[in-house]
């Protein structure tokens, strides 16, 4: 096949399967999305990256299949009773997740914090906190054991159909659960008194300690939003694709990713950078050579090199904050 046919072919799919391709990419997006706001609200308080963050997300998704499961027994989950299912699993995943980065937060960073060390000491510890937890989940549920959607929920039940393509509940659900719980997190930053807080640390930790804010608390508490964002992705991600005690890795690199992308310290720089891997990830495919699906990764990282050359503060621009 020649290099002008490849790519011929490849716009040829797009055009026979644009809605499919479209459907799975806001799919995929919104989980993105989820936990790429973690990232960004992590580096917004404290000027550092979680790399445990990808770990966080992978405990959701096991807490919340487990659950649903539990639920079922051996059952498949039909109808819109899977609805009321997704959405408990959704929560559960969210909560696992949120007590799991509080945890990350009182082990891995709050010692360092309170010792003043350095900015590497912070990046070991994290990283040290992702390997113990992909360990545990290794050592408990299974090294390369994957839970598949297709014993929780049918994964190939279909709500309606749009333009000749079919549109599954898991898909609907994930968008829509996605949309609502980013325009809440969005609305807490931007509009509560928690969200004054939380921007105030960002700006200036040393001054909003000396204006009464709860330093620690604030950043435990951005912690909590964000593990709960990503542990509801993670519950979301497990009903597509299974869930490993490895997952965290690959999708974490995505959404941090994402985050660079978006703006890295501005939320909805986040969310659009989340939306845009995903749409790219799936309209890539079609012009995979050989149809290897890892060139897909690559011509996501390189478009991510592309704007950083051309804006290094991503689309949305730059929040830096200052260490707290």
């Amino acid at each position: 096949m020649g290099f002008e046919h490849f790519w011929l072919s490849g716009f040829d799919q797009i055009h026979t399967a644009f809605w499919t391709y479209l459907a799975v990419g806001l799919q995929n997006g919104a989980v993105y999305a989820m936990i790429a706001v973690g990232y960004t609200l992590v580096y917004g308080v404290l000027g550092l990256i979680n790399f445990a963050h990808g770990e966080v997300f992978m405990c959701g998704g096991f807490a919340g299949v487990f659950l649903t499961r539990g639920i079922l027994g051996d059952r498949v989950g039909t109808g819109w009773g899977s609805v009321g299912l997704i959405l408990a699993g959704v929560l559960i995943g969210g909560l696992v997740s949120a007590l799991v980065a509080t945890g990350v937060e009182r082990v891995a960073y709050r010692p360092l914090r309170q010792r003043h060390a350095p900015k590497l000491a912070f990046l070991i510890s994290a990283i040290g906190m992702s390997f113990f937890l992909q360990t545990l989940a290794g050592k408990e549920f299974g090294y390369g054991v994957n839970i598949f959607p297709g014993q929780v929920f049918e994964p190939g039940q279909v709500l309606f159909v749009m333009f000749g393509t079919s549109i599954h509940t898991i898909a609907v659900v994930s968008i829509v659960a996605a949309i609502v719980m980013l325009v809440i997190a969005d609305r807490i930053v931007r509009a509560t008194r928690l969200g004054r807080g939380i921007r105030a640390v960002s700006q200036d930790a040393e001054t909003s300690s000396l204006m009464g804010v709860n330093i620690d608390r604030t950043i435990t508490i951005t912690f909590i939003l964000g593990g709960a964002l990503a542990g509801a992705a993670g519950f979301l991600y497990s009903l597509q694709s299974g869930i490993v005690q490895n997952a965290g890795t690959e999708v974490g690199i995505y959404a941090f990713t994402a985050a660079v992308l978006g703006g890295i310290g501005n939320l909805r720089g986040a969310a659009l950078g989340g939306l845009f891997i995903g749409l790219f990830g799936s309209f890539s495919v079609p012009f995979a050579f050989e149809g290897n699906i890892q060139w897909t990764e690559i011509y996501t990282f390189l478009i991510l090199v592309l704007v950083l050359i051309i804006r290094p503060t991503g689309i949305l621009g730059e929040k830096s904050g200052r260490t707290a």
